[in-house]
């Protein structure tokens, strides 16, 4: 950070010195609110440091003023020089007055000045009177003066050594006014220039630190005086000051070429900028050295104590301590110079123990320790804040005559500050003024800096204020110090006030100024400010370290200010020289991702490494902001570039497509490389894949992952045992689950306990393994005092789940007794026990004590008991529970409706579903598409079709789009109304909805088109299914060889078995049966026969199925005999007959035309050891009933709708040879077993009374929204007929009571459903019309629909008071058996066998409907009678439709005259008019 830590103000007291006398200047500033003036000649006064005086730091030597001169020959240049400044400021005090009393003669003229010859100004010993005066002169001059005044007067003769001395003597207070004595001198044609005054005005100029005015100087310089090495060495020593390395080389370089050869103190100079310019490299000190003597020339001590200085101010140990060896293995004896040096850099580096062995040798070597010697060595102890210490330092100081001087109590200042004890700080700093010593700008520094880094600024802004009261002027360090505590106590405004202050004072910003600025502006986000002190900064020659540049990219990047950022790409290019992949880090760190993946890219392209940190960096960038794809492309552009990183590559790719949530992708990125076998991965690649393998459920790909981290030795994070161990339990593997559990604690991995043992304990529940369920819980309970309530819930769930209510329980009473207490999910699992188990009675006593227990029960419990009820279908308690919860104030949810619906349609109470529907949308729920799911399979169930399509249009109404279930259920609707055109169209808007119809669709649109033997459309459907690649079942052969065997298409058939085996389906013994019933329906029994006989060569199992199909055929066909045969040939093959062949022969009796073909059949079915149907016509049919009973109950569990069959066979055998009252009887026996709706058995023994809405309910549902009705099962005609007599007695009772009576009201009209199923080809409808027309009944069919009768109440109640038709209803048995059938089965219907000619006649002649009264009449009639009456009924419908027409064309005439006549009326009256007429 700029503005912490950063400034290391009070540095050793070596370097101090010298950094606090290159700012002694004349100088005076105020800051912010004082005016600032940079005048050299201000009268604020100068700091002198005493110090450099030999006399004053050796005073026990007594040492002279020719002593001191001497040991200055010792010190190498940037000391040299040092050491002159203060010693001419300070140790050389000549009095004005004396030098003028010498210089003079009183008799002389004060303007005339004594000639000498030259030889004698050479040798007289007076040159430094003669330049002090000259120098004091000078000085003394005001401002508006100027130096030719004094020059002019020549009061006293100088040589040109003299003004060299003269120039560097004023030259150190003001260098403007040295630059005008050396214009001055230019100017006089007397004088001429030489290189001594040449390198004199650069060094002044250099100190002075205007590098432009000493390059001009040089520049205009004459090629043979600046053409010296002296003039080199200063113009060097120029840009050293700043350490700009660079400009030294050149010049060096420049020398060479002009032929001057650089000399020691050119290479000194050159070692000096380069340990100014910046950080060392390794090794530098030796490769200078190296340098040095590679031209010829051997380091002295200056050089090795120019390179100890550079590295003690980088705090750089190893560095020094490679130089010092050196300079011992050269056989270059060390001075005192260079122990201070050593001694300041291990005090930097935190050695002060070899500081103190230095200290110790130095004495050894005979080298008495100075002031700086003492300060070095007291700035490493305080540094470690060692007080002790250096108060033992300063007390030997003192004894050795060495008094506390300003670096002191810098150092000292130094140390309290750094530790926090500001108080004494400024204690010991105000202790050092009223000592006398004067603070210089190091003091103030190193005070300001400490209090800044405390955030004390108060404090720092006295101690500022303070300083420029003293006069003394802030330095560089001065003001950064200030500038960064203001920045770190967040005062930003302060801080650029500062600032700006230090930039008007005339002080340059530094590296390190505008660093710690630039870092305040970043701070505050102003990238403005910022871009614009950075380019400043550029411009000034100054560049921010790394750090710097990424604060600053991280600034523009948050502002997405890309122009900036490519601006500062260029500077890190061209400044700084670095590598793409150099500048992708700094912009990755700072933040600027898209401009480092860029720059990676070219890196990448030009063959260069990258560094695997920052890619890392960008593809975390992108993974956090969301850019998975940037990510991926980058990726794959260096998979398919970059060489050698192809596995980290590939693991980053894996990494990144599972942040992306593309696992399928990683996954195949990681099995490609892994099956390379050179693949061993990443923690961080297992980690993502196994993670989103868990997130994404694919847990077989995460367990084979885990092997193969394992595999590879690469050991799992606490974090994956427990992933992988969660994972095992979703996948039902407690056991590996556990294993993994008891590995992480044997390695030590913290994991969470109850997440664990929760997931442990619902797993083994799952697979009712209770006893290591319990296991885990009990060793839970061997570690914890309580266990967690989520484990003890597991528990009881996994009881529930195996219906262990008792052990539930007990888990219920350990939770109630050592807690934690149970919560709703508790109580919720202890009634899943009791359900699970299906103790449903005992749900109400566990209830009650739980409320005991003061728990109320929550809505969740109730609904869950109220789910269990709905499942077991008790709508009594569910209703209960429902009506409890919300007198509760529990009001429903719309999952608890859909409960409630679904249960009331699987009942099929209609009214209350409809109720519950209506009351869902009073409590403000919109029914959702399960819930009009629902409702369409519960009116497609009860066939009222009309509220199906109802519902379906409030679907499309409530914006709902239609699913799978929808589409299903209506073409099921369409299916079973026999409208399979329009399931057709249903099923093509589905499949372009997107929706696959399911084979059972399939299955019953096909069967509807064979239903209605429409075998184009049931083809196309079915091979258009065979096309798509559909698997399809034996169930879809079974219908299309239903639909030929009933259009008799048996080629067909065959064709469809040979189909059916290429698909791979293999024929079943109901396969062959339906093959065998095409060819017998087809008259083709041999053919049927032949297939029998295929089965049994094939070794197939030949059951009564098949032998039926065949016998079936032959007696169909007419071949009785035949029949008989294969009876008898079925029993020698010791194949007992059964239900079928009986069915099949007494089907065939009631078909025959005569009885005594019906007895051939009945006798051999008596022969094979079945003789009650034979019975039944022969004998008393009373005696029988028992024996038919038992019978029936042996038929009950069979398939295929066995005992139904059969007594229809017996049925319609009975009343074909009028044995009604026994067909009665055996039809209330069938009812009785169930075998018919029992409905229609209760109505005849219960009187049924109608109710409200007139609604009669006979053999079938409940149909509401008609008149009442006569619903009648689609059975056969003699079961219709035989059911039908009582009913209408019933009716005709019932209405005449009610018309007597007045009540109930009399319906208008009344509604007979017959239905338009057939049962083998025998149409109810068309039987039931057949008789009741006979009979003149007032039923006519219904115009809107088919399979409707309807007839008027007043109508029907006549006819049933006058027809001789019911004058006598009772069905008895013929005592005499007919010798023929007495029906006879035309067109589908059952009739009587003495109405067909006459049925045929009347069809044929008048076709279509025939009212039924008319067609009684007609039927009764003779030949010759009914011919005649049909002829006559024929011309009056001619002569009615004549006169008809001729009625409405005379009508239409007259209305169109009388519309012309009046002329007022309108032309829409007209229209009116002409729509009237054709209505």
């Amino acid at each position: 950070m700029a503005c912490t830590g950063v400034l290391g103000f009070a540095t050793p007291p070596l370097n101090s010195s010298r950094r606090s006398k290159a700012h002694q200047k004349d100088t005076s500033i105020s800051c912010c609110s004082t005016s600032t003036s940079t005048d050299e000649q201000g009268t604020a006064r100068k700091f002198t440091y005493s110090r450099a005086s030999p006399a004053a730091r050796w005073p026990h030597l007594k040492s002279t003023e020719t002593q001191h001169v001497s040991q200055k020959k010792m010190v190498y240049s940037e000391v040299k020089d040092e050491i002159e400044e203060v010693s001419e400021d300070g140790a050389v005090s000549v009095d004005a007055d004396g030098v003028e009393d010498k210089l003079f003669d009183k008799r002389l003229s004060r303007n005339k000045v004594k000639k000498m010859s030259k030889l004698a100004l050479k040798r007289a010993k007076d040159w430094r009177q003669r330049v002090q005066f000259i120098t004091d002169r000078i000085l003394n001059l005001k401002s508006e003066e100027f130096v030719a005044d004094v020059l002019d007067e020549k009061m006293v003769q100088m040589t040109p050594t003299d003004f060299c001395f003269v120039v560097k003597s004023v030259g150190q207070s003001s260098w403007q006014r040295a630059l005008e004595i050396y214009e001055w001198l230019n100017l006089r044609n007397w004088y001429a220039p030489n290189a001594r005054m040449l390198a004199t005005i650069l060094s002044v100029l250099g100190k002075a630190n205007q590098e432009s005015l000493a390059v001009e100087i040089f520049t205009r310089a004459e090629q043979s005086v600046g053409n010296t090495v002296q003039v080199y060495n200063a113009m060097m020593g120029v840009y050293a000051r700043n350490g700009r390395f660079p400009k030294v080389q050149e010049m060096l370089d420049l020398m060479r070429e002009r032929g001057c050869e650089p000399d020691l103190v050119s290479f000194n100079t050159l070692i000096n900028a380069r340990m100014k310019s910046g950080p060392s490299t390794p090794n530098l000190g030796i490769e200078l050295l190296d340098e040095v003597r590679r031209s010829g020339i051997q380091p002295d001590i200056i050089t090795y104590n120019t390179l100890i200085s550079g590295c003690s101010r980088e705090s750089n140990l190893e560095e020094a301590v490679k130089v010092f060896h050196d300079m011992e293995a050269h056989k270059c004896q060390p001075d005192l110079w260079t122990y201070n040096a050593m001694i300041s850099v291990c005090g930097r580096c935190g050695l002060s123990g070899e500081a103190e062995r230095l200290f110790k040798e130095l004495g050894s070597k005979n080298f008495l320790p100075d002031a700086v010697t003492y300060n070095s060595l007291l700035y490493a102890f305080a540094r470690e804040g060692n007080v002790e210490k250096v108060e033992e330092i300063c007390q030997e100081m003192v004894k050795m005559g060495f008094a506390k001087d300003e670096m002191t109590y810098n150092t000292i200042i130094y140390m309290h500050g750094k530790q926090g004890r500001h108080d004494l700080a400024l204690q010991i700093y105000r202790d050092m003024k009223s000592l006398g010593r004067n603070p210089d700008a190091v003091t103030y520094t190193v005070l300001i800096d400490s209090l800044g880094k405390a955030s004390k600024m108060a404090e720092a802004a006295n101690v500022m204020s303070e300083m420029l009261n003293t006069g003394t002027r802030p330095t560089l360090r001065t003001y950064s110090a200030l500038i960064c505590g203001y920045a770190k106590a967040g005062e930003r405004e302060e801080a650029e006030e500062i600032f700006d202050c230090m930039r008007r004072s005339g002080i340059k910003p530094d590296n390190l100024a505008y660093s710690v600025m630039l870092d305040v502006h970043l701070r505050s986000n102003n990238s403005k400010k910022a871009m614009l002190l950075y380019e400043e900064m550029v411009r000034n020659g100054f560049t921010p370290d790394r750090g710097l540049y990424e604060t600053l990219i991280r600034v523009l990047a948050g502002e997405n200010n890309e122009e900036c950022i490519q601006k500062v790409v260029e500077d890190l290019e061209e400044m700084h020289g670095l590598s793409p992949e150099m500048i992708s880090s700094v912009l990755t760190k700072g933040g600027s991702f898209d401009f480092a993946a860029k720059k990676l890219r070219l890196a990448i392209t030009q063959g260069r490494t990258f560094d695997r940190e920052n890619l890392i960096s960008i593809l975390t960038s992108y993974s956090l902001s969301g850019r998975h794809t940037e990510a991926i492309e980058l990726l794959n552009f260096m998979q398919e570039h970059a060489s050698g990183s192809q596995q980290f590559i590939s693991e980053a790719l894996v990494v990144i497509r599972c942040k992306a949530h593309q696992l399928d992708a990683a996954l195949d990125e990681y099995y490609k490389n892994n099956n390379l076998h050179t693949f061993n991965g990443s923690y961080a690649m297992y980690e993502s894949l196994i993670m989103s393998c868990g997130e994404n459920e694919c847990f077989a790909e995460a367990s084979q992952i885990f092997s193969d981290m394992r595999f590879h030795a690469i050991e799992p994070s606490a974090e994956i045992y427990q992933t992988m161990a969660l994972i095992y339990c979703k996948m039902d593997l407690p056991e590996t689950a556990h294993h993994l559990f008891e590995q992480a604690e044997v390695k030590g991995l913290p994991l969470h306990d109850t997440s664990i043992c929760t997931a442990l304990v619902e797993a083994y529940g799952k697979l009712k393994q209770l006893e290591k369920a319990e296991s885990v819980v009990g060793r839970l309970r061997q570690r914890c005092k309580i266990v967690d309530r989520k484990v003890w819930n597991s528990l009881i769930q996994a009881y529930a789940l195996s219906g262990c209510y008792e052990k539930a329980r007990a888990a219920f009473n350990t939770m109630m007794r050592d807690g934690p207490s149970p919560t709703v999910d508790t109580i919720n699992s202890l009634l899943q026990a009791l359900i699970v188990d299906g103790r449903l009675s005992e749900l109400y006593a566990l209830i009650q004590d739980l409320q005991d227990m003061s728990f109320k029960i929550s809505k969740s419990s109730i609904i869950l008991m109220l789910e269990a009820f709905a499942r077991s279908g008790n709508i009594f308690e569910v209703k209960k529970i429902y009506h409890g919860m919300k007198v509760a104030g529990y009001l429903p949810t719309m999952h608890l409706y859909r409960v409630m619906i679904g249960l009331l349609c699987r009942a099929k109470q209609v009214r209350d579903v409809e109720a519950m529907v209506s009351e869902m949308e009073e409590m403000g729920f919109t029914p959702d598409l399960s819930i009009y799911n629902m409702l369409l399979q519960l009116y497609t169930k009860i066939e009222d079709y009309k509220k199906t399509v109802q519902v379906y249009q409030r679907i499309q109404e409530s914006g709902l789009e239609p699913d799978e279930e929808t589409y299903k259920t209506l073409i099921l609707m369409y299916c079973r109304d026999c409208r399979p055109e329009e399931a057709v169209l249903l099923m093509r808007e589905m499949r372009q909805l997107g929706l696959n119809p399911d084979l059972d669709t399939y299955k019953s649109l096909i069967a509807a088109f064979c239903k209605k033997l429409m075998l184009e459309e049931a083809e196309e459907l079915f091979n258009g299914l065979q096309t798509e690649g559909h698997k399809l079942n034996r169930s879809f052969y079974h219908l299309m060889m239903k639909m030929y065997r009933s259009s008799e298409n048996y080629t067909k058939a065959e064709k469809l078995l040979e189909s059916m085996k290429e698909s791979g389906v293999e024929p079943n013994a109901a396969t062959m049966y339906l093959l065998m019933s095409s060819y017998g329906s087809s008259g083709h029994p041999v053919e049927a026969e032949k297939v029998l006989n295929s089965l049994k060569s094939n070794g197939s199992n030949v059951s009564t199925l098949t032998y039926s199909s065949v016998i079936d055929a032959y007696l169909k066909n007419g071949d009785l005999e035949i029949g008989i045969q294969k009876l008898l040939e079925m029993k020698n093959e010791g194949l007992d007959p059964d239900h079928r062949i009986w069915t099949c022969f007494i089907r065939a009796a009631s078909l025959c035309h005569s009885f005594s073909e019906a007895t051939m059949l009945l006798n051999a079915v008596g022969d094979a050891g079945f003789d009650i149907p034979l019975r039944l016509l022969t004998e008393n049919s009373m005696s029988l009933l028992s024996e038919i009973d038992c019978y029936l109950k042996t038929l009950e569990p069979v398939e295929d709708n066995a005992a139904f069959n059969f007594v229809n066979a017996l049925e319609d055998m009975l009343w074909a040879y009028e044995r009604r009252a026994t067909a009665t009887w055996i039809f209330q026996l069938a009812v009785k077993r169930n075998i018919y709706n029992h409905d229609v058995f209760s109505l005849l023994q219960y009187h049924l009374i109608f109710p409200a809405g007139w609604l009669i309910r006979i053999g079938g549902p409940i149909l509401e929204n008609y008149p009442p009705v006569l619903l009648l099962s689609d059975l056969h005609y003699g079961l219709t007929i035989c059911r039908q007599i009582p009913v209408f007695i019933f009716l005709m009772l019932y209405l005449t009571d009610a018309s007597l009576e007045g009540f109930p009201e009399s319906p208008k009209s009344v509604v007979l459903i017959t239905g338009n199923a057939e049962y083998n080809k025998v149409s109810l409808n068309s039987t039931l019309k057949a008789y009741l027309w006979e009979m003149g009944s007032p039923f006519l069919p219904c115009k809107t629909r088919s399979g409707i009768l309807v007839a008027k109440a007043h109508s029907l109640r006549l006819w049933l008071k006058d027809s001789p038709f019911c004058l006598d209803l009772e069905l008895k048995d013929n005592p005499i058996i007919p010798e023929t059938n007495s029906m006879q089965l035309i067109e589908g219907c059952y009739i009587r066998r003495g109405l067909v000619p006459a049925f045929n006649d009347i069809k044929e002649k008048l076709g279509g409907q025939v009212n039924p009264r008319k067609f009684a009449r007609l039927a009764l009639l003779s030949d010759e009678k009914r011919e005649k009456v049909i002829q006559a009924d024929i011309d009056g419908r001619k002569e009615k439709l004549a006169k008809l027409e001729k009625i409405g064309a005379m009508r239409e005439k007259r209305i169109s005259s009388r519309f012309s006549k009046n002329k007022f009326i309108s032309s829409g009256v007209v229209s009116e008019a002409e729509r009237g007429v054709l209505n």
